[in-house]
């Protein structure tokens, strides 16, 4: 009878690639944006309140409101990237006081995989690991 071990190894596919996603909206949009970007499986998220540097001088020249930021950090899966940078831009461009900039950053490793079970919602990593 083979080992289910070597049977488990078998079927397992190559780890998905993670980025990290930098996001930077408005403050009073932040509920929002973060909850668009979780619905591309995304498990954690940080979010740093944020200040822009234009002075109120410049604020008033743009037409701008105020320069309280925040800037959402995501780590989402590779595959998932050109669909939530497309919905974002998408959201930009439609929400009115919904501007906003994004861009990821390529991670190159993590420790452990439980954790990368849980960065990549992959469930079948997290209960492999609790056997």
């Amino acid at each position: 009878m083979p080992d289910k071990k070597l049977i488990n190894r078998d079927k397992q596919t190559a780890p998905q690639k993670l980025k990290l996603m930098v996001t930077v909206v408005a403050r009073n949009k932040t509920e929002f944006f973060a909850d668009l970007i979780q619905s591309f499986e995304v498990n954690m998220q940080m979010i740093l309140m944020g200040n822009g540097t234009a002075n109120e001088k410049m604020l008033d020249l743009l037409g701008l409101a105020n320069s309280d930021k925040s800037v959402i950090l995501s780590v989402i899966q590779e595959s998932k990237i050109p669909d939530a940078l497309h919905t974002l831009e998408e959201k930009f461009n439609t929400i009115k006081g919904g501007k906003g900039i994004a861009c990821t950053v390529s991670l190159s490793s993590v420790i452990g995989t439980l954790i990368y079970g849980f960065l990549s919602n992959n469930k079948m990593a997290v209960k492999e690991n609790k056997q």
